[in-house]
């Protein structure tokens, strides 16, 4: 099975890639949370050959905070000898990331056999001095990605793993265990969106909200209480970029990855 979370479309791109190289299936976490029950996230492996993958973005260099949460909520029937990767896509490096995803999991009796990361495009504009790569440059990232996704593949098919597929840039502590938990203590659940006169009501930002923040009154969007996580699908993924984060993401753009624009 391939847990997966997506904003943009980076992950989910990962996703496909290991899917069909693997022949496992794809599960969208954000639609255990959406539809969370009190018995919780509950899956049963098929047997010991099925493989566990979790892909999902490097957010402020730590796991994304819906995959963490699903992580939490998981329960894993069945697990047994069973080889647990996971791969974090980023837009230049992920700090200890791997650390603290493979903490995460090891409380919940799960260990990963490895962890990668991918580079991708940059899609966080939240905040002053962050916004999306020139179009080179992402577009360099898309076209090296397939070799660094058939590396990956190989690695895992040969269990031989190397730390330089782990990107790391430096002061990976202090990106890791200062900002990340600043980003999560200080960042999530800030409601400074906003939609602007453009907007045409489509409820797409709704209904791909991953932990139903958006609901939908008189036809605008509304991001009510307090489980926004900044992941900034709703902003990006816009069909007619009315959604702005206060003032600071306004004459940034927007980025989608290709296979989001084919499914839309």
């Amino acid at each position: 099975m391939v847990f997966y979370f997506s904003a943009t479309g980076n992950s989910l791109w990962v996703a496909q890639y290991i899917s069909n190289a693997f022949n496992e299936p794809l599960c969208d976490v954000s639609d255990f949370i959406r539809k969370q029950t009190k018995v919780g996230n509950r899956y049963a492996l098929r047997d010991e050959a099925e493989m566990l993958f979790f892909v999902f973005p490097v957010h402020s260099w730590g796991p994304a905070l819906v995959m963490q949460r699903f992580i939490r909520e998981l329960q894993l029937d069945g697990l047994k000898g069973n080889r647990v990767f996971a791969i974090g896509t980023c837009g230049d490096d992920c700090g200890y990331t791997d650390r603290i995803f493979s903490k995460s999991l090891a409380e919940k009796g799960i260990f990963l056999e490895a962890f990668f990361s991918l580079k991708m495009p940059n899609n966080y504009i939240l905040m002053r001095g962050f916004g999306i790569d020139p179009e080179q440059v992402k577009n360099e990232k898309l076209a090296l990605a397939p070799h660094a996704m058939e590396q990956i593949v190989q690695a895992i098919n040969a269990r031989n793993y190397s730390e330089s597929m782990i990107l790391r840039t430096g002061m990976s502590w202090l990106k890791s265990y200062v900002v990340y938990p600043a980003f999560k203590n200080f960042m999530v659940g800030r409601q400074f969106f906003r939609t602007t006169d453009v907007c045409i009501s489509c409820g797409l930002c709704a209904k791909i909200c991953p932990t139903g923040t958006i609901v939908m009154l008189q036809g605008k969007p509304v991001w009510e209480g307090k489980e926004c996580v900044q992941c900034t699908a709703c902003i990006h993924r816009c069909p007619v970029q009315a959604i702005e984060f206060g003032r600071v993401s306004v004459g940034k753009g927007r980025y989608v990855h290709p296979v989001l624009v084919r499914k839309n």
